[in-house]
């Protein structure tokens, strides 16, 4: 049985830094696509960032570059999203994705149950 859980979610200021953490288990850490999107409120899912299953290239979508990094612990199955310089925008339910092809097109496979990040002014 696939799970992800994700941890690390909470209340920070404008211009702070927030770490979101997911651990995958079920999967072989080098043949999983993983990722994280969020969810504002009124606002459709979307993607953040990602690893391609062999975990050796990344993405992210523009307005994040710079700002957040995907990184992860191969020991601990584990991905995790630094957040810097957070802003309002940033605000949303994050969740962390798996996939055994990608993440980044179509729905993928797996989902962990969402964390609240929240950028206050």
């Amino acid at each position: 049985q696939v799970q992800l859980v994700e941890s690390g979610g909470g209340l920070v200021q404008t211009g702070g830094s927030l770490r979101l953490s997911c651990t995958a288990s079920g999967r072989p850490w080098n043949e999983y696509a993983m990722g994280w999107f969020r969810q504002a409120p009124g606002k459709e899912r979307q993607f953040v960032a990602a690893f391609t299953r062999n975990k050796k290239e990344t993405y992210y979508i523009d307005s994040v570059k710079g700002r957040f990094t995907i990184s992860g612990d191969s020991a601990k199955n584990t991905v995790f999203l630094q957040m810097n310089n957070v802003k309002s925008e940033d605000t949303a339910v994050y969740y962390c994705a798996g996939d055994r092809v990608t993440v980044r097109v179509g729905d993928p496979e797996d989902w962990g149950q969402g964390t609240q990040v929240t950028v206050s002014s």
